[in-house]
């Protein structure tokens, strides 16, 4: 029997349908929308960098619209959610505790995560830092005095905060809160008082099966070689688990123009259809980040989008090609460009330092009316009342090149 034929075009609209980018948010947010959004992305990558919006917090914009941050913070201080390593450091489920916690077990396959010579050697403070838990309830890193400078003038790494990690990764602790974006960590059996190890612990491979098969829903479509990034698995024999997937009716091949074969998880067949006949379609304009679920496999990004992308804030200056935090822009199911911006909280400006648009794509009015709204909902959300532009393409906001001001959220 024929496969379903696919355009390149629909299989865009089918995977931004799984991620929920796809249509613009239809009501307000609410609080209790947040852990249903990271279930749908299965994983909520985290990261520090502030220059504008944290990660996390512009990945649920781009989904959800105006929402509270505080909302993410109270979802993990509540319980809905948990912290550890899984694409990389991320928010995931709380429920889906099971799957990560084999690795917290065998922390010493977690390579530079778990330093097992340097819990080794400071055991006995380790062992004094879970009794002050123990006894005096969570603690951040920041609650420990930092030790004096070092004999080569420098200030030590303090060593709390190795060991706090290292419990981390190996289980012991959990992180059930954040303060200003430290964590704050606690016993984990205080955390999981019914979990038990005995009883509870799934094997890797049923783990691994079960973090496939969410990558495989939260991705909509895919090739299976994009499957092990999700989770960050080591590459597994995929043919044979497909073949049962295929059997147990979770997915199905497609044929997608330009891209060959591919696999479409059956949460998303209500939308086949209509993906067919070219009747799907995306109407969201957003600013991504970078470690946004859609852009964070950079091969997928480019395989599915044509959108090659990389974060250069870890690029000598002189040598970057686009800026220090490069947002990707999304206009109705394409990745159409790129913006390096800087948020000015204490004047509430965000500095647009450059925009670039993608080989290809044209101004239009279209184009200028979905990323005017995108960025300055972007701005607004964050309380900024004025953009300033910097480098543009010649034909984009011809009758604004300095920017605009804006009613703050």
């Amino acid at each position: 029997m024929a496969l379903p034929q696919l355009t390149l075009k629909a299989a865009r609209h089918l995977h931004l349908a799984a991620q929920g980018l796809l249509k613009k948010p239809r009501r307000r947010a609410r609080p209790a929308d947040i852990l249903p959004t990271i279930q749908r992305m299965s994983l909520l990558q985290i990261d520090t960098i502030n220059i504008v919006a944290r990660s996390p917090y512009l990945v649920l914009f781009s989904r959800l619209g105006h929402y509270q941050p505080e909302w993410l913070d109270n979802a993990l201080r509540h319980g809905e959610l948990m912290e550890y390593w899984a694409h990389e450091a991320c928010f995931l489920p709380r429920s889906d505790f099971a799957l990560v916690r084999h690795r917290m077990l065998s922390p010493d396959n977690m390579g530079w995560k778990y330093r097992q010579a340097w819990m080794q050697e400071h055991a006995v403070e380790i062992d004094r830092l879970i009794a002050h838990i123990q006894h005096h309830g969570p603690v951040r890193s920041a609650d420990f005095a930092h030790p004096q400078k070092g004999t080569s003038g420098w200030w030590e790494w303090k060593p709390h905060k190795r060991h706090l990690e290292g419990l981390f990764t190996a289980g012991k602790v959990m992180v059930v809160e954040r303060r200003n974006f430290q964590r704050v960590y606690d016993l984990t059996h205080r955390v999981m008082p019914e979990w038990d190890d005995s009883l509870d612990t799934l094997t890797q491979a049923a783990a691994e099966e079960m973090m496939l098969e969410n990558s495989a829903r939260s991705l909509g479509i895919f090739r299976p070689q994009w499957l092990a990034d999700y989770y960050r698995l080591r590459q597994p024999a995929l043919a044979v688990l497909l073949e049962r997937w295929q059997t147990q009716q979770r997915v199905v091949r497609v044929e997608v123009e330009t891209l060959g074969e591919m696999w479409l998880h059956t949460d998303l067949l209500v939308l086949l259809a209509e993906a067919q006949e070219g009747k799907l379609t995306a109407s969201h304009s957003a600013v991504l980040s970078p470690f946004d679920p859609v852009v964070w496999d950079r091969k997928r990004a480019e395989q599915l989008f044509n959108f090659s992308y990389r974060l250069e804030c870890y690029t000598p200056a002189p040598k970057r090609q686009y800026g220090y935090f490069v947002l990707p822009l999304l206009h109705k199911g394409q990745l159409v460009g790129r913006m390096d911006a800087k948020m000015h909280r204490k004047n509430g400006e965000l500095e647009i330092i450059a925009l670039y648009l993608e080989e290809g794509v044209k101004v239009s009015a279209g184009l200028e009316k979905g990323l005017y709204s995108a960025i300055s909902d972007f701005a607004g959300w964050q309380g900024a009342a004025q953009i300033r532009l910097g480098h543009l393409p010649d034909a984009l906001f011809a009758t604004c090149r300095q920017g605009w001001e804006i009613g703050a959220a």
